[in-house]
């Protein structure tokens, strides 16, 4: 039997502690499993939300990380699809059951028992990572490694809806929210075909909006604006997680438009019956995709040489790096770089 592989990571020893070095040790790899040595990890408010226990789910030690590119060091006896040296990527979830209804039908993100890359195990702020081969997504030629950790979190949140809703390149598409999400959707609709309009209540970003992809912008904090725009869009995917008047922008929905949350705002949604069932709109959300349509969305990003606009930290600067992203001044995604 192999011995233990030992495994610097960084941790947390309680609820919103700084990330200290910390060593564990893995066991024996299953037959599904894969070791993954990190090359880069993305931070990601979830895991600010994971430090700070916001969900009531958080486990300490606690390694997060769950926007990880490394290369396989690793392989169990069972694994097929991937090969040692390969480059890969690994997001939210670690292992998925593979017996439910939704993975049997390829919803494995909607999968009840998924296993979360940083809830209840290590996560990739680490020198290495484990994950069971089915959540493990090739990276395909033509995508930037350093800036590629993102797109297994954020990007898949934001590129899973346009398969889901089956968005047009004809579409009139809106995205509320221009930040670690917002502008990966602007990215993606650009080169989808789609005509984009951003709302953002940042005067700063309307100029970035337009640079990412938006070919319009209105103030998100300026009902006229917002009113001008009645019945203009196909699509709306709100990335933010404030309390907003959502039967404003209802009204700038056509008729049969839906409006998508992928922003996790906790308050209540107060929204008017009536202007869904007069113009037979809809609501709906969304959490990451199946490995299946985060594998569609890198083949799409390694086309379109779309990438995450990343700032970059050593991983043994990770606590810069999380104040950074708390005080609100990244633009728009962190990375770690081990070594």
């Amino acid at each position: 039997m192999k011995k233990p592989t030992r495994i610097l990571a960084y941790a947390a020893q309680e609820p919103g502690d700084s990330f200290q070095p910390f060593h564990y040790e893995l066991g024996e790899l299953s037959p599904s499993e894969v070791d993954i040595d990190v090359l880069y990890c993305g931070i990601c408010h979830s895991d600010i939300s994971m430090l700070q226990n916001d969900w009531g789910i958080t486990e300490y030690p606690f390694v997060g990380g769950h926007e990880v590119i490394g290369k396989v060091s690793q392989i169990g006896s069972n694994v097929k699809h991937l090969q040692i040296g390969q480059h890969v990527g690994l997001g939210w979830h670690s292992a998925y059951c593979g017996e439910c209804d939704s993975c049997s039908t390829s919803d494995q993100n909607l999968c009840a028992s998924a296993q979360g890359t940083i809830v209840s195990r290590h996560g990739g702020f680490a020198e290495s990572v484990r994950a069971d081969e089915a959540s493990v997504i090739p990276i395909p030629e033509g995508v930037d490694l350093e800036s590629a950790g993102p797109l297994l979190c954020g990007g898949i949140t934001v590129f899973h809806p346009l398969i889901m809703h089956g968005i047009k390149p004809t579409d009139k598409v809106a995205v509320i929210g221009i930040g670690g999400l917002g502008h990966l959707a602007l990215k993606f609709l650009k080169h989808w075909g789609c005509e984009v309009t951003a709302f953002t209540s940042s005067e700063s970003k309307h100029q970035e909006a337009l640079a990412l992809g938006a070919h319009k912008t209105l103030n998100s904090k300026d009902s006229d604006a917002i009113q001008s725009a009645a019945s203009r869009f196909d699509f709306i995917i709100t990335t933010v997680n404030v309390k907003l008047d959502w039967n404003l922008y209802l009204q700038t929905l056509k008729p049969k438009g839906c409006l998508h949350f992928v922003g996790a705002t906790l308050e209540p949604l107060d929204i008017n019956a009536m202007s869904l069932i007069m113009g037979q709109r809809t609501i709906s959300g969304s959490p990451v995709g199946s490995p299946a349509t985060m594998k569609t969305m890198m083949e799409f990003s390694a086309l379109h040489q779309i990438q995450p606009q990343v700032e970059v930290f050593p991983m043994s600067e990770i606590n810069s790096a999380i104040e950074h992203l708390q005080s609100g001044k990244a633009r728009y995604r962190i990375v770690l770089k081990n070594g």
